[in-house]
């Protein structure tokens, strides 16, 4: 079931949005090589019971997964694009590294990722992080009321084609609030014009993620981390967004 949220209920979720931006930068300016993805997770924990929030993660436990979560954040390297289990990995020079986190403060949910590189960068890997942060904005500017949710997914398929980029859809963005995961799914690719019309109130998260030069997924032995079928990197851009009567409002907004 989709729900709109009243703007008093909007208001209410600026708090989860700022902290989950708060807790990525943080994990950002942490993020170098030599550190450890569990020393992430230990951060992002922190903070978490520092602010007296709540994960989303750690006791998730969905269809796909193979047990619950057990970790605060997915941190997803190079190769892995998705639900990226955080585990004793040191981070090299030049490792593409994803991150992605949800909390709930005060009963309300925020869901937001980011890609970066750590140590000396190779520029298919910024292009490519570049592309998801160009999908990801093109998809906000038109998160207008008399839109459609094919309008968004159509925006972000036309940047990653335009990168002569493969769109996988089985894993893309969704509804939020006092939940994680809600409807309506909001796919990285669709036809303008068609699918759900965006109303002031709704709540989504737009999540482009793409590969450089596959659309298809394989599972890890941990049963969660999503690597590319053929090596290639991946990455991942995400932010939590409101849809209002003007222009639509990021409560994940960073910096």
């Amino acid at each position: 079931m989709i729900e709109l949220r009243s703007p008093a209920e909007i208001e209410q979720m600026r708090p989860a949005g700022r902290f989950v931006a708060e807790v990525l930068t943080a994990l950002v300016e942490k993020a170098d090589v030599g550190v450890n993805l569990l020393e992430l997770d230990a951060l992002a924990h922190r903070m978490i019971r520092e602010r007296g929030a709540e994960s989303c993660y750690i006791d998730y436990h969905p269809s796909f997964g193979a047990m619950p979560f057990g970790k605060v954040l997915c941190t997803s390297v190079n190769d892995a694009v998705l639900h990226g289990l955080p585990h004793d990995y040191t981070l090299a020079d030049g490792d593409l590294l994803s991150v992605d986190f949800a909390a709930s403060v005060d009963g309300w949910v925020a869901d937001s990722a980011v890609s970066v590189v750590v140590g000396t960068p190779d520029p298919a890997d910024l292009a490519l992080v570049d592309t998801t942060q160009r999908a990801l904005a093109a998809a906000i500017e038109v998160a207008r009321p008399g839109k459609r949710l094919g309008d968004i997914g159509a925006a972000i398929g036309d940047v990653a084609r335009g990168e002569g980029l493969k769109i996988n859809l089985q894993f893309g963005g969704h509804g939020v609030g006092r939940t994680m995961h809600g409807d309506p799914h909001v796919a990285n690719d669709g036809r303008p014009g068609r699918g759900f019309k965006l109303r002031p109130g709704l709540v989504i998260a737009i999540e482009p993620w793409f590969l450089q030069t596959t659309d298809e997924l394989r599972t890890d032995p941990d049963g969660w981390t999503l690597r590319s079928a053929d090596g290639s990197r991946g990455a991942h851009s995400e932010h939590t967004i409101a849809i209002t009567l003007d222009e639509p409002v990021v409560l994940t907004a960073r910096g």
